[in-house]
């Protein structure tokens, strides 16, 4: 089985890491009912990931030869309120099942975080369902902490 290496994702990627993306929404399903996938995903996914890497966000993948087995998403939003005021937001993280384990994944954030210091993030935030124990413990292992919770309630 290759290496994976991590690089700056092309139009090229755009269907793997498309897919991967959708992987990582029905996970968030399991985990969680009130993140249901819709039927449309995979081309919703495709429109996504084409408008990042037209819009300059952060969008790198691990590719192990040909085959893209990781992805990572993230874009800069700016706190008005609070210092510091620039964060780089990961808002989509997935790696599949057989490439974990393997320092792909502290890889990737580490790539990641440099990348969006580099854009003037003063502070990284990574978002996902609190549900989702795999995210939980991957970022909580790194240092990361919670910040925000939401909450919801589905209408009766």
């Amino acid at each position: 089985m290759a290496v994976p290496k991590v690089r700056k994702a092309t139009m090229a990627d755009v269907p793997a890491v498309a897919d991967l993306v959708v992987r990582a929404k029905r996970l968030n399903n399991e985990f969680d009912p009130m993140f249901a996938v819709v039927a449309d995903a995979r081309e919703r996914a495709k429109a996504y990931v084409s408008d990042s890497i037209k819009a300059r966000h952060l969008l790198l993948v691990a590719a192990a030869g040909t085959k893209v087995v990781g992805v990572v998403r993230a874009e800069l939003r700016e706190r008005i309120f609070y210092s510091p005021e620039r964060t780089g937001l990961i808002t989509d993280f997935y790696i599949l099942p057989e490439f974990r384990r393997r320092a792909l994944g502290h890889d990737m954030l580490e790539q990641a975080s440099s990348g969006l210091r580099r854009m003037g993030a003063q502070i990284i935030v990574a978002e996902v369902p609190s549900q989702n124990e795999i995210a939980v413990k991957f970022y909580t292992k790194r240092g990361f902490r919670s910040l925000v919770q939401h909450f919801a309630k589905s209408p009766q």
